[in-house]
């Protein structure tokens, strides 16, 4: 399984935008994947998976203000994020999914570091 570092995080007013990368160690063109968040003392949830032939899934309460992609050439995943709200706090994972649950929250035991987004006036 690749291993995976998130970047791009950081600190970004209300109705701001940020783009977050997951940089992957081998390729991922065949893999399905998926970004996570976890907020302070609440579970991690799913934010938006991507599978292998290019599905995208978002939760609805997302849908239209994140988007996210890959560019298989670089093993790179890109979460982008617009409209931010203070409720998007959080740190923000990336994460290889299974090809039959891509779409769904997984209980990975790996995690990479994270990235901090901070939504904040």
């Amino acid at each position: 399984q690749v291993q995976v570092v998130e970047s791009g995080g950081g600190w970004v007013q209300p109705g701001g935008s940020l783009r977050l990368s997951c940089t992957a160690s081998g390729s991922i063109s065949a893999v399905a994947m998926a970004w996570y968040r976890q907020a302070t003392g609440k579970q991690r949830e799913l934010v938006g998976a991507i599978s292998a032939g290019g599905f995208i899934h978002y939760p609805q309460s997302l849908e239209g203000r994140f988007a996210t992609d890959r560019d298989n050439a670089e093993n790179i995943l890109y979460l982008q994020m617009n409209n931010l709200k203070p409720d998007d706090t959080g740190v923000y994972y990336c994460h290889p999914q299974s090809a039959s649950r891509w779409y769904l929250a997984e209980d990975h035991q790996d995690w990479g570091p994270g990235t901090q987004v901070i939504v904040a006036s």
